[in-house]
């Protein structure tokens, strides 16, 4: 069973930074797209950040551009969103998700936030940003 599992959550004063890791399970990450998303109580989920399967490319929701940094380690198969300037409004259940290309000369840069496209999700990890 594939699986994705998140790490490096937590609580943290305003201001403050996180690193979130994301490690799959069962399958390797190099043919996939990755993506972090967040839920706020209360909310829909959003997309915040995703990084194309080939590295060269990624995308973020507005309000964390410049704040926030995604990465892959190819060689570890790890994910990493780096959240530094954390706001109160950062505060949710965040989630890594994957997206297999199936075509990887073809898509091997696209990025996207679309929830729908993502076939393969984590548990989620709580992070809390105290004002």
């Amino acid at each position: 069973q594939l699986q994705l599992v998140e790490s490096g959550g937590g609580l943290v004063q305003a201001g403050g930074s996180l690193r979130l890791s994301c490690v799959p399970y069962g399958f390797n990450l190099d043919n996939y797209l990755i993506g972090w998303f967040r839920q706020a109580p209360g909310k829909e989920r959003e997309g915040v950040a995703c990084i194309s399967a080939d590295g060269t490319k990624s995308d973020y929701i507005d309000s964390v551009k410049g704040r926030f940094t995604i990465s892959r380690d190819n060689a570890k198969n790890t994910i990493f969103l780096q959240m530094h300037s954390l706001k109160s409004e950062d505060t949710g259940i965040y989630y890594c998700a994957g997206d297999k290309n199936l075509h990887p000369t073809i898509y091997k840069d696209y990025v996207t936030l679309a929830d729908f496209e993502y076939e393969t999700w984590g548990q989620g990890i709580q992070v809390t940003v105290s004002s």
